[in-house]
C-alpha cells in the first residue's frame, strides 16, 4: 500500500498526531511496539491521557539496548515512565526485551516470543544517518529474512549492543508509523521516503507490509522533502 506523509507545524503538533494514532490503536486493541527517543516519549505521554485503558493491547519494542531495564539508555524505562506509569489500565501483556541477557541469548528470546506476531502499530523513528530500530547502514542484519530479532552492533552512541527486530518484523504490521522531527533529520526523510531504497539508509528499506506506512514530520524534518 502508499506511503502517507503528513506535515505538521513543529515537534509538538507532531508528537500530538502520533499520540492520537497511538489511542486509537490502543482502543482497537493488539499488539502495539514502541521505539525510543525524546519526541516518542511526548507522543506516548499523549496516548496516555487520550486512552487511559491499554487493558486490549500487548506491547512490544522495535528495539532496545543491551542493559538493565532501569537504565536510562533502556527504551523500555522510557515507556515505562512516559506511558505505563500514566495508563489509568495497564497493557494485558507487556513484551520487554531482556537486554541485561547477553545480546544473542535475548534475541533469540525475543524471536521465539513473536512467533506468530502481527502488529496493529508500529511506532518508529528515523537517525540522521537514516537508521531504523537498530539497523544501521549497510547493516548484515537488512537482509535477514528468517528470523524475527537478531541481535545487532550499535551505528550511534550510546555504543552498546542493541536487539533489534528484523525488516520482515518491523513490517509485519496494520500501520507502520514513523515520527520524524528536526532538522538534523531532514536529509535523512528525504532519503528514506522520497528517493529510491538502498542499504545507506535502511528506513527506505522498511514499509508496512499488508498495510499503511504513515510518515508523521514536523516542518524542520520535511524542508529537504
Amino acid at each position: 500500500m502508499g506511503l502517507d506523509l503528513i506535515v505538521l507545524d513543529d515537534a509538538r503538533a507532531a508528537a500530538e498526531r502520533a499520540g492520537e494514532l497511538l489511542a486509537e490503536a490502543a482502543r482497537d486493541g493488539g499488539h502495539i511496539a514502541l521505539s525510543g527517543g525524546h519526541t516518542p516519549g511526548a507522543a506516548y505521554e499523549i496516548a496516555a491521557r487520550l486512552q487511559p485503558d491499554w487493558s486490549r493491547t500487548e506491547l512490544w519494542w522495535g528495539d532496545d539496548r543491551c542493559v538493565p531495564p532501569d537504565d536510562d539508555r533502556s527504551n523500555y524505562k522510557l515507556v515505562v515512565q512516559t506511558l505505563l506509569e500514566r495508563a489509568e489500565v495497564p497493557p494485558g501483556a507487556v513484551h520487554r526485551i531482556r537486554g541485561e541477557l547477553d545480546p544473542e541469548a535475548a534475541a533469540q528470546e525475543y524471536d521465539r516470543a513473536l512467533d506468530g506476531v502481527r502488529l496493529r502499530l508500529n511506532l518508529m523513528g528515523i537517525g540522521p544517518d537514516g537508521h531504523a530500530a537498530s539497523l544501521f547502514p549497510n547493516a548484515p542484519g537488512l537482509h535477514e529474512h528468517e528470523r524475527r530479532a537478531i541481535a545487532a552492533e550499535a551505528g550511534l552512541e550510546p555504543y552498546v549492543p542493541r536487539v533489534t527486530m528484523t525488516p520482515p518484523m518491523l513490517a509485519n504490521a496494520d500501520c507502520l508509523l514513523y515520527l520524524v522531527v528536526g532538522e538534523e533529520k531532514s536529509d535523512a526523510a528525504r532519503r528514506a521516503f522520497v528517493e529510491d531504497p538502498t542499504d545507506e539508509t535502511p528506513a527506505s528499506r522498511i514499509r508496512a507490509r499488508d498495510g499503511q506506512t504513515i510518515v508523521v514530520l514536523d516542518r524542520a524534518a520535511a524542508a529537504a522533502i
